[in-house]
């Protein structure tokens, strides 16, 4: 089996969807020698900041000399992205090798009355196949779909991670806050301490309420750890932390937004609780490495062009909380490339209001993208300015930018796989 082999059997399990539980998972990685007991762990789980909070941590890491495992979804370039070690992605033919080894079980379980391994299940045993054999001193672990019952949640990890807390995949983890909450806290490990930087209220309580039943404690931002911002532009931004252990000044991020400050503060909280020892340098220069594309990422200047996977309520709105403090003044156009699997029309309400010179929505290459012209017609409810439809994101991003003047910006937003193509074609006219 060759990579291209590999990556489309894989595909190929994306239409048993979703299927919350850990059995399947776990059969599987009995299977194949319970991989996951054979490295030390930390888990993330959250509505939005996974992905960055864990790039802080891991930065941090390296920075140290520490050799880290990173495993996160969904990419934006290649499907390598997901698992790498120190920045380096999984090897293309090392891949087709673990998919070779899997694959008979994963055809075997279907057989049983455990059922149908599910494409997320899969890639998860894969990827601690891999850190198995790898062995890295550590491996981040981003949970795919609520925590309780994703396929990431059969490990012991040294720390669970809980970034902020918003209503998403209601259909699967519930309509309310504290139900979404109750499904992130099942992370957390009996005497095993955890971290957030959850804001609402409801999602906090539930996390102390399980942390309490499960004996282990929990570390809350603004009580335990907090951030003071000094400030932001497109060169980054610098903050100050405290925890109950220490103080750390003037720390720089590349990353933008009043909400990256807060993934890295957690970020930072996090490395404390480690059994590792500290190296305050260490956090300074890892900090300052740390990337992750996508994000509030700037492809130029003049005009100001930018990428960020606002995918969700939460998202969207700690987008335009960014977009406050970095426009300086420019009328933005957007382009916009949503799933319709999402709350479309609220989803509208926020971030059409945002593009004072024009919208261009598009549609990702994705099973689940919603109709742009649907989606346009929807838009001019909520903007006088001219809205256009097209139907590739690499023709929404040669428009944008066609029309887009030097004191203006661009900003294409939405799902991720909409950023993951607009990421190539602005590589290539940039780059």
């Amino acid at each position: 089996m060759n990579y291209n082999e590999a990556i489309d059997w894989i595909h190929s399990l994306y239409r048993f969807g979703i299927n919350p539980g850990l059995e399947r998972i776990t059969e599987l990685l009995r299977r194949l020698g319970d991989p996951q007991k054979k490295i030390r762990c930390i888990h993330i789980a959250g509505t939005n900041g996974k992905g960055s909070t864990a790039a802080f941590l891991a930065s941090m890491l390296e920075a140290q000399g520490l050799q880290v495992g990173l495993y996160t979804s969904p990419y934006l370039e290649a499907f390598t992205n997901r698992m790498a070690i120190n920045g380096g992605d999984i090897d293309e033919n090392r891949l087709a090798e673990l998919v070779s080894q899997i694959r008979r079980h994963v055809e075997e379980i279907s057989q049983t009355e455990a059922g149908q391994p599910t494409e997320f299940e899969v890639v998860t045993a894969l990827a601690f196949l891999y850190f198995a054999e790898e062995q890295p001193d550590w491996v981040i672990m981003e949970v795919g779909l609520g925590g309780r019952l994703d396929a990431t949640n059969v490990i012991e990890p040294a720390v669970s991670v809980l970034t902020n807390i918003g209503l998403e995949h209601t259909q699967v983890l519930g309509d309310t806050i504290s139900a979404i909450a109750f499904e992130k806290a099942g992370i957390i490990k009996p005497s095993t301490p955890a971290v957030t930087a959850a804001e609402k209220e409801d999602a906090l309580q539930v996390f102390r309420s399980v942390a309490v039943e499960r004996g282990a404690t929990l570390v809350e931002i603004d009580r335990d750890f907090g951030y003071e911002q000094l400030s932001a532009s497109l060169d980054g931004q610098v903050f100050n932390y405290w925890s109950r252990q220490r103080e750390l000044q003037e720390l720089k991020i590349s990353l933008l937004g009043p909400h990256q400050v807060r993934n890295a503060a957690l970020a930072v909280a996090t490395r404390e609780l480690l059994p590792v020892p500290l190296d305050t340098d260490a956090i300074c220069r890892g900090l300052a490495a740390a990337k992750w594309p996508g994000r509030l990422e700037v492809f130029s200047r003049r005009p100001l062009v930018l990428v960020d996977g606002a995918h969700n309520i939460d998202g969207i709105k700690a987008l335009k909380s960014a977009l406050d403090t970095i426009l300086d003044g420019r009328p933005l156009r957007l382009v916009l490339g949503i799933l319709g699997d999402k709350a479309v029309d609220e989803i509208l309400s926020l971030i059409v209001p945002l593009a004072t010179a024009g919208l261009i929505v598009t549609r990702p290459d994705n099973p689940r993208s919603s109709n742009s012209r649907e989606v346009a017609e929807f838009a001019r409810r909520y903007t006088n300015t001219p809205v256009a439809a097209t139907d590739t994101v690499e023709e929404a991003v040669a428009l944008g930018l066609a029309q887009t003047g030097e004191e203006e910006a661009l900003c294409i937003s939405g799902s991720l796989y909409t950023i993951s193509e607009a990421r190539e074609v602005l590589k290539k006219h940039f780059l």
